[in-house]
């Protein structure tokens, strides 16, 4: 089974229940899947967060596997950066920090913005658009 990594976009998705993210989750879950977030979606959760969602957010972010920063994945985060740069592209460094999390643990990536995403070694799950 796999480990799906959840961008920012999908975890707003399915907290403001739309595009039928709720659903997609569920199933992956029903089908022995695993659902995981990282520090850059969690701090940008709450960055936006209403006071009124506060229980809702905890409740599903708390139900997600949790992977953590290192050392190596903030390099590898830099370095990706530094490479799309060189190629003409900008990318964010919130964005490379989740592709670096998602590459260095072998996650499949759930995003929207797939064009954030342009590295080959990134596995992502493509998302119907509804």
């Amino acid at each position: 089974m796999a480990i799906y990594l959840l961008d920012t976009s999908v975890i707003i998705d399915a907290l403001s229940q739309k595009k039928n993210r709720n659903s997609l989750l569920l199933d992956l879950v029903e089908r022995g899947h695993t659902l995981a977030c990282c520090p850059i979606s969690v701090a940008e959760i709450y960055a936006g967060m209403r006071s009124k969602e506060e229980q809702r957010t905890l409740d599903l972010l708390s139900s997600l596997q949790f992977f953590p920063i290192s050392f190596r994945i903030a390099e590898l985060a830099g370095r990706l950066k530094q490479i799309y740069s060189r190629k003409g592209r900008t990318l964010s460094i919130p964005g490379t920090m989740i592709a670096a999390v998602a590459i260095d643990n072998q996650l499949t990536l759930l995003t929207d913005n797939t064009r954030d995403f342009p590295m080959k070694e990134l596995h992502q799950y493509p998302l119907p658009q509804t």
